[in-house]
């Protein structure tokens, strides 16, 4: 398979796993709007780090251009899923500290275990 129909199923097999994920397990009072903006979220996330850009919330906001607080409350609930990790590094002037955030290693488990079964013809 070339590596542009591998970078296309892997795309859409993220983009199926976070359907699921968010989709099928609602937060308490939390609403659809919520889930749909959570669902973009991890796309552009996903799409930062497969082009390496740190995923910190000044980044995020400068490519979605959403507010500060905007971006804050989507992130808070895809940390409180387990869908991202935060950790807290240094800000670009390199004196305080900024909020860093990366893709879980469980959602990428479950990704890699979907790809696997893939090229092995399972599905």
């Amino acid at each position: 398979m070339t590596s542009a129909i591998k970078t296309q199923w892997h795309n859409l097999a993220f983009s199926g796993l976070i359907l699921h994920e968010i989709l099928d397990h609602p937060l308490e009072d939390e609403t659809p709007q919520a889930r749909l903006k959570q669902i973009g979220m991890m796309t552009i996330l996903y799409t930062m780090t497969q082009a390496h850009q740190k995923l910190t919330l000044s980044n995020i906001i400068e490519i979605t251009e959403l507010t500060r607080s905007g971006v804050k409350e989507t992130v808070d609930l895809l940390v409180k899923r387990g869908m991202l990790l935060e950790t807290m590094g240094k800000n670009a002037m390199g004196r305080g500290t900024a909020r860093q955030f990366e893709i879980s290693q469980d959602l990428l488990s479950k990704l890699s275990s979907f790809r696997a079964s893939q090229e092995a013809g399972l599905n």
